[in-house]
């Protein structure tokens, strides 16, 4: 497998302050660096491709689907601007040489209705996928469905239900992205999850249960890497986590504690901990 560390942990809004974190993440040991595209227009995308070239590390892309870009929303015009979101985020990804567009990307993140998913947004969502999916072939990236807790969304929650969805799309560009922090609530067994996922697992955030630090939680760490091996995993995987004083995100999440010393050492110590499990699972 490939490691990153997700630039949330840092900076909510990644623009030309934060570059310094492919030198800082290069240095930790990591092969790239995950960034959130939910501010397109600060993006600096020459910059980054610059740091690419000098440091050799590699860009993964997540998004969050809000309100306004629903495409599971009754309301067509936020179906279409949410297909035009991904598109915009699908081209970034390109641009800067990822094959992947992970995340909250098939309903709005955060958004709830009170009621239980329909039929109906089960359909909306397929039929925006689709579309999302056919811009997507062309431009060599693939949609990765991450199902998240029942706290920040009633869509998708488990592995059996995103496969499901994915499967029914049945395009090579839509596939799944699974985390551990979510698959610690929402699952029987980390194994069996990962297991489900199977051929088409495509993106992985691995997170402790309590997003601290990897290693000093009760994720059944064994067991993940005993699965990501057995379906033949060797992507990307991302240390990913939040820290309070990136407040947009820590409200989003609820992180309202101080889970780790910090988010350097959330990344150094997890991926020191996770090269010791790729190793005893070899």
């Amino acid at each position: 497998m490939k490691y990153a560390a997700h630039s949330l942990m840092w900076t909510a809004e990644f623009t030309e302050k934060d570059l310094h974190l492919f030198d800082k993440l290069k240095r930790m040991g990591f092969d790239g660096i995950e960034i959130h595209t939910n501010r397109p227009e600060t993006l600096p995308k020459k910059k980054i491709k610059e740091k690419m070239n000098e440091t050799g590390m590699k860009c993964t892309f997540t998004a969050t689907l809000d309100k306004e870009t629903n495409i599971i929303s009754p309301d067509k015009e936020k179906r279409k601007a949410g297909i035009e979101f991904l598109k915009e985020r699908i081209e970034i990804a390109s641009q800067l040489g990822s094959d992947v567009l992970g995340g909250v990307i098939y309903a709005a993140w955060g958004e709830f209705t009170g009621k239980v998913r329909t039929n109906e947004e089960w359909s909306y969502s397929k039929e925006s996928l689709l579309e999302a999916a056919q811009y997507a072939q062309e431009k060599g990236v693939v949609l990765a469905l991450e199902p998240v807790n029942r706290y920040e969304t009633y869509f998708l929650n488990t592995t059996e239900d995103t496969r499901k969805l994915v499967e029914e799309i049945n395009h090579p560009n839509v596939r799944i992205h699974l985390d551990t922090y979510h698959l610690n609530i929402e699952e029987e067994s980390f194994y069996e999850a990962i297991k489900i996922a199977g051929e088409y697992l495509y993106h992985l955030h691995l997170c402790e249960n309590n997003r601290g630090i990897p290693g000093t939680g009760h994720v059944a760490w064994s067991d993940v890497f005993k699965a990501l091996k057995e379906v033949k995993y060797d992507r990307w995987a991302v240390v990913e986590s939040f820290v309070p004083a990136i407040e947009e995100i820590a409200r989003m999440t609820a992180i309202w504690r101080k889970v780790a010393p910090s988010a350097d050492a959330i990344a150094e110590e997890g991926l020191k901990f996770f090269k010791s499990k790729t190793v005893e699972s070899v």
